[in-house]
């Protein structure tokens, strides 16, 4: 099957310069490809995975992918998608980004490795040398205003202005396709729907600098929404982040895991690396067993373990179940601190505490001693995962994780986390 197949299979198509023409190519010979991505923040999300997935898919199938990193647009702002001028960073703050995204980069695509067939690159180490009389002598003779109005990323701008900075993004994205076209032999960029217009506007610039008839293409991957019609990557608390720190694997796994039916089956073309076969069996039980869940369950396992590993999604496994049971005792402190950041929580004292009054005066948890006591008689209240029914309980260190925490629940699903200081 020729890649083009499986991606319009899995609906990752959305437009191409020349689909018979790319067809023809990645049959007879292997490409090289590239997509890239602005360090306008330190990590990547979900989002700006998808056209990734599809470099990755190409990489699978014997193709020579290429990752840019944008050092030096990254420096200027890309307009696509915006309203308003991007806030400029410093190039220091661009350049330790650029080390924290190409680090990522490295652990999904196994870069570095022997097997990986990719390529990292950075375009600051181009642009930065080019002098403002070379860049316009060079390539801005090669652009004409009216057609650089016309193109979508520009035209959607015109209304609220926008500034020569960002009007030229399209021309310097154009010497990227360029340099990597005479550099690297690449031959395809990818992209999302809106870059459409930058795309374009690189193959004009190869075409006008290297002949017309030089082999080069673009392709772009449609806006994944979804079924509510919103964009999809965004969680009710914001962003979904590949980066550990931001968003820890057990919060990535449950992103995946609490998708609608609606969208997983979607969500496991786009993003997994199952086969069609193992994809339809699974798109069969969301039609017959969707209370088993068990594509979301598929998607969330095939997508933690390849943006964390085993070992995380181990982990999250482990956190998962134990939430489901209740039975939260085998946790570690460090996993009860990353799961349970965002539940409401205080601070008491290191040392013992009647349960009645830790339950009105610290947590807050009860509204009064009455109460409280009732709750407790009534098996309502858990400490540490066990159910406590003694209105004389005091709370010690043994009810804690390794001194640093105590967690209340109070009936199924209502947590509290204590600090012990």
């Amino acid at each position: 099957m020729n890649i083009l197949d499986e991606l319009e299979w899995r609906g990752a198509i959305n437009q191409q310069t020349d689909e018979e023409g790319l067809r023809k190519l990645t049959t007879e010979k292997e490409i090289a490809l590239y997509c890239g991505i602005d360090p306008s923040g330190d990590s990547m999300h979900v989002g700006h995975l998808i056209p990734f997935m599809i470099l990755k898919r190409f990489q699978l199938a014997g193709h020579k992918p290429v990752i840019l990193i944008g050092g030096g647009t990254g420096s200027i702002g890309d307009p696509s998608g915006r309203n308003s001028e991007r806030v400029l960073q410093t190039m220091d703050k661009i350049e330790q980004n650029a080390e924290k995204l190409s680090a990522q980069m490295r652990q999904l695509f196994k870069a570095g490795s022997d097997q990986s067939g990719i390529k990292l690159v950075n375009n600051y180490d181009w642009l930065s040398g080019l002098s403002f009389l070379d860049f316009l002598r060079d390539f801005g003779k090669e652009f004409n205003i009216n057609t650089m109005l016309a193109k979508e990323v520009v035209s959607s701008r015109l209304d609220t202005g926008i500034s020569f900075t960002e009007f030229s993004y399209q021309i310097i994205q154009s010497v990227d396709f360029l340099h990597l076209f005479q550099n690297e032999d690449v031959q395809l960029q990818i992209g999302g729907s809106d870059q459409w217009g930058n795309i374009t506007a690189g193959l004009d610039l190869i075409r006008k600098k290297e002949g017309s008839e030089s082999k080069a293409f673009g392709l772009t991957i449609p806006l994944l929404l979804k079924a509510d019609g919103t964009k999809f990557g965004k969680s009710a608390d914001g962003a979904i982040w590949l980066d550990p720190e931001k968003t820890t694997p057990y919060e990535f796994y449950q992103f995946w895991f609490n998708q609608d039916d609606r969208d997983v089956v979607k969500y496991m073309k786009y993003f997994t690396f199952l086969s069609k076969d193992e994809v339809e069996e699974l798109a069969k039980q969301v039609e017959t067993e969707p209370h088993k869940r068990a594509a979301q369950k598929a998607l969330a396992e095939e997508m933690t373990r390849f943006v964390h590993g085993q070992d995380a999604l181990n982990e999250a496994l482990k956190i998962t179940q134990a939430l489901f049971s209740g039975d939260i005792q085998e946790l570690t402190a460090a996993q009860i601190a990353s799961t349970f950041k965002d539940v409401p929580s205080s601070e008491a004292p290191a040392g013992e505490h009647n349960l009645v009054e830790f339950l009105v005066d610290i947590t807050k948890i009860e509204p009064s001693r009455r109460q409280a006591r009732e709750d407790i008689k009534n098996g309502a209240i858990r400490i540490k995962g066990v159910q406590v029914k003694d209105v004389d309980h005091v709370v010690t260190e043994d009810d804690s994780f390794e001194g640093r925490y105590v967690i209340v629940r109070k009936g199924k699903k209502k947590y509290f986390l204590v600090h012990l200081v």
